[in-house]
């Protein structure tokens, strides 16, 4: 018996989580709930992310969650973010994979691809001043004194300034993580992701790291030169697996990555990025299997984890039981191997992967035409998807 948080969430939440814990107890694996309210709602009622729970992830260690409503531009700044944070789930893991029967101009590249996204520093740390106030005045003023050869021309009433800091022992966890991921997984290679080109001091120090780390795990470089200088990150050093050669690593910069996953994104493997950048492709990735609707996620950190779909809330379905469960059933079975029940992982991706292929029982937006009448309901695609369970054992 398994101890789970569980967070509804807000808007279509609810719905698709419900969904979500049917067909996991359809696996046969026992789980005792532990529902906590977390939306929109008791957020802004009580101004904050309820303590409860927060106690309650850190007890389970282990949370399933719906999609949280982020408004945007004023009020809480992220519930996802904030619970990240807090609980110090330095790990965002998002898989993309092509299913039979998604739509998606990539259907015959077989794209299996995973991105790894640092969770806690780069601009996500939250570190803003706001244009206008004097305390953003005076920064400016102090980072124009400085000697760093730049120096913040437009007005000191008029501009908004945000920090983003990246530090070796933040990438060197994530990068770590990666590695870790990749053999655990059977990866072949891992790809650094960052734009060290323009921003030499934090972005570069991303690669300082990540090629320190590959180092320690004895990855072979893409480019030689690239290891040049480069000594293993002393703190891995003899404390990791030795790849000894069968795990590549690689570099590319964000902006010709994201032109490399348009062209031939089945050349790539795990995706190793920053919390901007991280964020930006993994929702890229998504479009590249067929959109948000079949992209799971995971934050993971040292001791706990949060497994919730990459999309939002759509409040504007709320309680129509038409949005399409995919993406949290697949983050479901992220937990399940999380959990150590990777037999029934398997299980329930064959399922969904199964019921997609048939095509007959999923919601509109996995129909060829969208106003198909034969779409199904939420509840109704979590039947067929339970019922295929039941069928191949």
């Amino acid at each position: 018996m398994y101890n789970v948080t569980l967070l509804p969430g807000d808007g279509t939440g609810p719905e698709i989580v419900e969904a979500t814990r049917r067909c996991v107890e359809a696996t046969g694996v026992k789980i005792k709930w532990d529902v906590q309210e977390c939306g929109i709602e008791v957020i802004e009622r009580e101004g904050k992310v309820p303590p409860s729970v927060l106690e309650s992830i850190r007890k389970n260690k282990v949370a399933l969650k719906g999609p949280i409503t982020t408004p945007i531009g004023k009020g809480f700044r992220s519930v996802n973010v904030f619970l990240r944070q807090e609980l110090g789930l330095y790990a965002c893991l998002r898989p993309c994979k092509t299913y039979k029967g998604v739509r998606t101009y990539f259907s015959d590249s077989n794209v299996d691809l995973v991105v790894v996204r640092e969770n806690t520093e780069d601009l996500y740390a939250g570190v803003e001043f706001e244009a206008g106030k004097p305390g953003t005045a005076d920064l400016i003023k102090k980072i124009n004194e400085l000697a760093t050869g730049k120096k913040i021309t437009t007005g000191l009433d008029t501009t908004g300034v945000s920090i983003k800091p990246i530090s070796y022992e933040g990438t060197r966890n994530i990068a770590n993580f990666a590695f870790d991921y990749a053999v655990k997984a059977g990866r072949k290679a891992v790809t650094s992701v960052c734009k060290a080109n323009i921003m030499k001091y934090t972005d570069g120090l991303w690669y300082d790291e990540t090629r320190a780390v590959a180092l320690a795990y004895g990855a072979k470089f893409e480019w030689s030169d690239l290891a040049k200088g480069v000594k293993p990150d002393a703190k891995l050093a003899g404390n990791v697996p030795d790849t000894k050669g069968k795990l590549e690593y690689n570099e590319r910069l964000i902006d010709n990555m994201c032109m490399q996953l348009v062209q031939k994104p089945e050349l790539y493997d795990v995706i190793l990025l920053p919390n901007l950048y991280g964020d930006i492709l993994s929702d890229l990735c998504a479009g590249l299997v067929g959109g948000l609707g079949v992209a799971p996620g995971a934050n993971i950190g040292p001791d706990g984890a949060i497994f919730e779909a990459t999309h939002g809330s759509a409040p504007k379905y709320k309680n129509q039981n038409k949005v399409n469960p995919t993406a949290v059933i697949l983050s479901a079975k992220l937990m399940l191997e999380h959990l150590g029940e990777k037999a029934a992982a398997e299980k329930l991706e064959r399922a969904v992967a199964a019921v997609i292929e048939e095509g007959k029982d999923v919601t509109y937006d996995m129909k060829a035409d969208r106003n198909d009448p034969t779409a199904v309901g939420t509840s109704q695609m979590a039947d067929a998807i339970i019922a295929k369970m039941g069928k191949n054992g």
